[in-house]
């Protein structure tokens, strides 16, 4: 039985579960439920703080586990990444008193770090060969430097709104950029049922990304519209009452379906229906 891991609060709880529910496992049915059994799936939910996520994994007690890539790095867990889950981007920044933030990360020999994501800092810092002490801080990191607890912050940017409303602005290249990741235990093979799991979220991945387009084309037509939308190997053709006309299927990214219908339109296709995919198998 596969044993998974899957974030329990925070912002990567409610997305995780939409991912595994899509990919049909079993769903907990209150917020108290710590250990899932999906019986008809075999496997074992367990529902976990992100952040001890990677342990559990790196450790073997768990098969799987989803995660923050800055978590993963972080724990310093014996885990590694199998597949990129396409939410919970975020980037990983340092930032200091607005006009006051060195050039890069060489500037911060001797200063003073205050981050939540100590692990994670040290390992850059001394990829750099800067010396700096870290400041361990479990939250509200950016007002540590108002209060004189640090020089500089390393934390997780999204718009940065919040760290400007602190005085701070951000500085240098992006130490990490993070989103959500499946993660299993390093340099050891692959669990029974893992790769029925990674067939199934990749299958709501490539789904989520793309739309069936359906539409009738004249004969004549075929070749250009085909070009427009030539699926992932190639639209499924078929035949129509009217042999002169064809109907066409074909897989189309999602955030081009507008533009897409327009040119189709434009070459003479009509009765142009899009639809949207729940999971596949590519």
């Amino acid at each position: 039985m596969l044993r998974i891991a899957v974030p329990n609060k925070g912002s990567l709880a409610e997305p995780a579960a939409a991912l595994l529910r899509e990919a049909g496992y079993a769903e907990r049915r209150t917020g108290r439920e710590l250990v899932l059994h999906d019986r008809a799936n075999d496997v074992e939910l367990y529902f976990l703080r992100p952040r001890d996520i990677a342990v559990y994994v790196g450790a073997g007690t768990l098969d799987a586990g989803i995660t923050g890539r800055d978590l993963l790095l972080d724990s310093g867990a014996d885990a590694a990444e199998v597949l990129e889950l396409g939410f919970a981007s975020s980037t990983f920044r340092f930032a200091a008193r607005t006009g006051e933030a060195p050039a890069d990360v060489t500037g911060l020999a001797g200063r003073r770090v205050a981050t939540s994501y100590d692990g994670l800092v040290r390992a850059h810092l001394a990829e750099h060969g800067v010396d700096a002490p870290v400041v361990r801080l479990d939250g509200a990191v950016e007002i540590s430097v108002a209060l004189g607890v640090a020089d500089v912050i390393a934390d997780v940017v999204e718009t940065g709104s919040t760290l400007r409303a602190a005085g701070l602005e951000v500085f240098g290249d992006p130490i990490l950029r993070s989103e959500a990741v499946l993660v299993q235990r390093r340099g050891t093979a692959a669990p029974e049922g893992l790769d029925v799991l990674v067939r199934r979220v990749q299958g709501v991945l490539v789904a989520r990304e793309y739309v069936m387009v359906d539409y009738d084309v004249h004969v004549d037509l075929l070749d250009a519209a085909s070009a427009v939308t030539p699926g992932l190997e190639s639209p499924t053709v078929s035949p129509l009452r009217d042999a002169s006309y064809v109907a066409v299927r074909s897989m189309v990214r999602r955030g081009e379906v507008n533009a897409v219908m327009d040119r189709l339109y434009e070459i003479g296709a009509r009765a142009i229906l899009v639809t949207t995919i729940h999971a596949c198998r590519i």
